[in-house]
């Protein structure tokens, strides 16, 4: 059974053309039904549940990718620093079994625990968990022994009672055309983002700036890893080739960008978010090196030969935020105590 894949986003959604009139009228209702949800959630008649350790919620208000897994990944090795046993709770986007939770390690076949998750897995060894149902995902990783909980990609999951919101936003696409799903790419109005505690903007380069009370966030990388395993190789050694890029990421235009900060003749190769790779889709016709995202690479290892490489990120921020971000924590686990 192949797994599912997100289409990439109509031209609309982040350029300034004319937006089809069936897609405005579907934003008119949507628009109407996330009112209604927040009102329900507002007076008590949909609830919210704690699960006795604080809970950080790592989001965006748009769809598509903004950087939130190197996010989360950088969150886990920061609270492990500081003391805590954080945990890392998930949907599982694209899995098969959806339905079904279990916990995710560093040798779980991604189609069964979903690309991100493996990818956190493997790169910190905390204890994951995937589960349509959040809260219950939290309570498990809360029984496991892990005492704070992260959950990816969950700022639109109300179920589960949040002490830090965290908002990443794509520094290049930022709204887009600032309009709701289907018209454009807001899950929930831009206004939304004013309730957050963190806003991390993620910044195309090292001479990005970011706006008023929003966290720069640059996604640094230095080495290529073979896939067939062997010594790193620097980018740099790349520099002056030609390469094919493939990313099946929400924004494939900001790994080809970076490759080409570092030099490399990019030829581009942009899949479906959550794509199924298959050994025909690297049928490129030219035997060059093949550079891939993280998360394109853990789907790849089974049919990869001594062309592909694997480009790891790391999430770097200010150490204001970190500094910030344990003040709100310590704060909120005052609060959960009591």
């Amino acid at each position: 059974m192949s797994r599912r894949t997100m289409p990439q986003p109509p031209d609309y959604w982040f350029g300034d053309g004319p937006v089809p009139w069936w897609a405005r009228a579907f934003s008119t209702i949507y628009a109407g039904l996330i009112a209604l949800r927040v009102r329900l959630y507002r007076i008590g008649l949909l609830r919210s549940h704690r699960i006795g350790v604080p809970v950080i919620v790592v989001g965006n208000v748009t769809a598509g990718g903004t950087g939130k897994t190197p996010l989360t990944i950088a969150l886990v090795e920061r609270l492990r620093a500081a003391g805590f046993k954080p945990g890392v709770a998930s949907r599982g986007y694209g899995r098969t079994g959806e339905g079904k939770a279990r916990w995710v390690d560093a040798a779980t076949p991604p189609a069964e625990g979903g690309d991100e998750p493996v990818l956190i897995a493997r790169h910190t060894g905390a204890r994951v968990r995937v589960d349509r149902d959040r809260v219950a995902a939290a309570k498990a990783l809360v029984a496991a022994g892990c005492d704070v909980v992260i959950c990816d990609d969950g700022l639109q999951h109300y179920r589960l009672r949040r002490d830090v919101e965290i908002e990443v936003i794509d520094g290049t696409r930022r709204y887009g055309n600032g309009r709701l799903m289907p018209a454009g790419p807001l899950r929930e109005p831009a206004s939304r983002a004013a309730a957050c505690d963190f806003r991390v903007v993620n910044l195309p380069d090292a001479d990005g700036v970011a706006q008023f009370g929003e966290w720069p966030m640059h996604l640094q990388a230095d080495d290529a890893l073979p896939l067939r395993g062997g010594r790193p190789k620097p980018l740099s050694a790349f520099a002056g080739q030609r390469v094919h890029a493939v990313a099946g990421i929400g924004n494939p235009a900001r790994f080809f960008g970076m490759l080409r900060q570092h030099g490399l003749g990019v030829v581009p190769h942009a899949f479906a978010d959550h794509h199924d790779y298959r050994a025909e889709d690297f049928a490129f016709g030219s035997e060059l090196p093949v550079l891939m995202t993280e998360k394109d690479a853990v789907k790849c290892a089974a049919f990869a030969n001594a062309w592909f490489y694997s480009v790891p990120v790391a999430a770097k921020l200010p150490e204001a935020f970190w500094i910030a971000l344990l003040e709100k924590l310590g704060s909120s686990t005052n609060v959960v105590a009591k």
